[in-house]
């Protein structure tokens, strides 16, 4: 065993040792989606410049906080994002409405006092003509309040206790500041110098511009004396969960602008458990799957990147728990994903290192696994980076679940080249170093050609004669896409275009038709009801507030009995429109950054081939999913954008190739080099696709609704992203060519350095 291969196995012993020590130490940081809680996404009404913006926001972070965990709730998590919006997340909260109404209550407390009762219809001063405030009290006189003469902030502490012995029922106690005191034996004592029983010996308590409490002061307190400075109590016949919102309203402190409910999403703990249990589930199968399908084609070889497949899933995991990554719905899909991507750079050094034993069988097993590590290098690395460049976007440019797909993607990328550079690698070069392993080549699994590779061999199919004749099918499958596009149209998803998403699971079926009905009678007609997995009912609608929730689910109980909700999203349509641009945003800044990446790589003509196939795949998924019916919502975002990952990472592969193979045979023409260099990289992706389909049916089957539109938009993407890479990306190449006179490129150098043979070195015949 070389040095080398002692410090990479050495190395691994030591991640891994440390990440099965995070594992059973450590425990995950579920999302809402996944342990059940109400997610609001708060924004700021008003605000004069950037910085205040900022300040003021954080200020109201903090009154929030202190609201928050007055309520009680477990582990609440709040924080800014951007200059005025806040993201709530309370777990365990199933019903939202008692949680808006004290997070977002402005709680403006101020004491007035009373100039007297305000005739009808009358809003100004007699005497000056000016604005005066005039609010009904508690019985709905109207009262005309002079300025506030003491605010929310001088309350020190607010107490809900039950006042027996005075028959006052509930009541909120006060505490004030020791200045405020002061002012509050003024406000009181000025109020006494009028008699009992006239409206000026009130004062008036107002909350959020209404008037709670508006008590005579007690005939015993004389004229300038006042009440004593260290409280008072305010009593209006409240219940106790009114006296204790009050009480916690008052301490919490006023916002310092008013508050507005953008998004607001709540998960079922059964939806979120059923979650984790369909994606345990899908990983294990798919991951078995996987792992059977790779010792079948690779043998030994094969059975120990099965081992590093299932060290990747320990230390990827570990990653996410060590590092507090919050794990989401979206996320958890694509870890599972990720264990069928692991495979690939495995797949890239094997299928090199046959190709090397190949073209010459007399050379040993470790010199052709070692040659096949190097060579499968650059196409490896340049893979992984596009796919960590779509992850990089999904986090900078995504929101909420795609941001934290973008996240575990990210990781589960780095983990998959951790596994296979470093630990397949120690463990195939130790296996390589056995005699027995070097003799017989059908144990080895990598000193014979595989049957994809053979049956290529036999038939050499002559694959670009005519290009075009092959972008002539890729353009009739864009237009049937487009075509869904346009006569079914894009069923974009709530987060898209604003409005309210509802899912039910209730105890006694209920038909659509029949769900469809009840709704309407109870005035909720313009509702779209649809059927949910295992029976459940979606309700979609436009504005609605949590009371008209509430109201919506008590008619949909007369029906289907116990109602329970297992799904609320809603969205403003504000945040709609701006989750939709920056979808968009994303797309194109995908397709941009892609294309720089790959020019500076290969050739500026394998670069829009690439980015051509890319774009290829993008309409055709969309389309399908037209066609289809079926939601585009932020989980199908996250899903393109992976498709976008798989089907550059197929085009490097292939291009790879064509370089590598071009800089070696300058005078053989592109189009020979080109259907080479596929044929030689076929066996690569259909082995790479197969182990990403095994984990996608899993999904597909397992997952439930919202893993199943995941795994189909990437079980089309990766079947069309395979055909693009070959019969789109490279005829597209071909077909450019012909317009260059630059020289072939050279592995790893830029392809400015680079000089192409003569455009009649691109025809198929031969040379003229």
């Amino acid at each position: 065993m070389t040095r080398a291969t002692t410090v990479r196995a050495v190395l691994a012993a030591a991640v891994l040792l440390v990440s099965v020590f995070i594992t059973l130490t450590m425990s995950p940081r579920l999302g809402l989606d996944l342990q059940g809680g109400t997610r609001m996404v708060l924004q700021a009404k008003d605000s004069a410049t950037v910085e205040a913006d900022r300040e003021t926001t954080d200020r109201t972070l903090e009154v929030l906080r202190q609201r928050i965990d007055s309520l009680g709730v477990a582990e609440p998590v709040l924080t800014r994002s951007g200059e005025d919006r806040i993201i709530v997340e309370l777990p365990d909260v199933q019903d939202p409405r008692q949680a808006a109404a004290v997070i977002g209550r402005t709680a403006q407390l101020s004491f007035h006092e009373v100039l007297g009762a305000a005739p009808p219809g009358t809003d100004t001063a007699p005497e000056t003509g000016e604005k005066r405030l005039i609010l009904p009290d508690e019985q709905g006189t109207r009262l005309d309040l002079g300025p506030s003469r003491l605010s929310g902030a001088g309350v020190k502490d607010a107490t809900a206790f039950f006042e027996a012995q005075q028959a006052a029922g509930w009541t909120v106690k006060l505490d004030f500041h020791k200045d405020a005191g002061k002012d509050w034996t003024k406000l009181t004592g000025e109020a006494a110098c009028h008699p009992a029983g006239d409206e000026r010996r009130r004062v008036a308590i107002v909350l959020d511009e209404k008037v709670i409490s508006s008590p005579q002061v007690d005939p015993s307190v004389g004229c300038q004396a006042g009440l004593p400075s260290g409280g008072t109590q305010i009593t209006g016949s409240f219940t106790a969960k009114e006296a204790r919102d009050l009480a916690l309203l008052i301490t919490g402190g006023a916002l310092p602008v008013p508050v507005e409910i953008v998004e607001q999403r709540t998960v079922g703990p059964t939806l979120g458990a059923a979650a984790i249990d369909a994606s345990a589930q899908a990983a294990l199968i798919g991951a078995a799957a996987t792992a059977l399908f790779i010792t079948f084609v690779y043998r030994l070889f094969g059975a120990l990147a099965a081992v590093a497949l299932a060290a990747y899933g320990v230390i990827s995991y570990a990653a996410l728990v060590g590092l507090g990554v919050t794990l989401t719905l979206p996320g958890l899909a694509g870890f599972v994903l990720a264990i069928g991507m692991a495979v690939d750079a495995n797949v890239l050094v094997f299928e090199r290192a046959r190709e090397e034993c190949q073209d010459r069988p007399t050379r040993t097993l470790r010199s052709a696994l070692t040659t096949g590590f190097q060579k499968a290098f650059s196409a490896v690395a340049d893979s992984n980076i596009t796919t960590l460049l779509a992850a990089g976007l999904l986090f900078f440019l995504g929101s909420g679940p795609v941001k934290g797909f973008g996240v575990t993607l990210a990781i589960g990328v780095i983990a998959s080249m951790f596994s296979a550079l470093v630990i397949a690698r120690a463990l195939t070069e130790i296996a390589a170093g056995s005699r027995f392993v070097s003799d017989y080549r059908g144990v080895n699994g990598i000193a014979r050609p595989g049957s994809v590779r053979t049956w290529l061999t036999r038939k050499d199919p002559q694959l670009f004669r005519k290009p075009v004749q092959w972008l002539v099918i890729s353009t009739v499958l864009v237009a049937v896409a487009v075509a869904g596009i346009v006569v079914r149209g894009v069923d974009l998803g709530v987060e898209f275009t604003g409005g309210r998403l509802v899912e039910y699971s209730t105890s006694r079926p209920v038909d659509v038709e029949t769900a469809r009905s009840t709704l309407a009678d109870a005035g909720f007609g313009d509702a779209e009801i649809t059927t949910a997995g295992d029976g459940d009912i979606s309700v979609r609608t436009g504005k609605l507030d949590n009371d008209g929730e509430h109201a919506l689910r008590t008619a949909l109980a007369t029906e289907g009995g116990e109602t329970t909700k297992v799904r609320d999203e809603l969205i403003g349509p504000s945040l709609g429109d701006e989750l939709r641009r920056n979808a968009l945003i994303a797309l194109g800044v995908v397709v941009l950054v892609q294309l720089a990446y790959l020019a500076v790589r290969f050739r500026w003509t394998f670069a829009v081939g690439s980015v051509i196939a890319m774009v290829h795949d993008v309409i055709i998924v969309v389309g399908a999913f037209a066609w289809l019916g079926r939601p585009v919502d932020g989980i199908f975002l996250a899903a393109l954008l992976t498709v976008i990952g798989y089907s550059v990472n197929d085009s490097v592969v292939v291009f790879d190739r064509v370089r590598e193979l071009w800089a070696g045979n300058r005078k053989t023409p592109l189009a020979t080099i080109a259907r080479r260099a596929v044929l030689q990289t076929v066996p690569r992706t259909v082995n790479t696709g197969m182990g990403a389909l095994f984990i996608l049916v899993a999904l597909a089957v397992l997952g439930g609704d919202s893993l199943t539109d995941f795994a189909l938009a990437l079980l089309i993407g990766i079947v069309v992203g395979t055909w693009s890479s070959v019969f789109t990306a490279v005829p597209g190449a071909l077909v450019l060519e012909r317009t260059t006179t630059a020289p072939p490129p050279v592995p790893g150098k830029s392809s400015r350095r680079a000089r192409a043979p003569r455009r009649d070195l691109l025809d198929n015949g031969a040379r003229v």
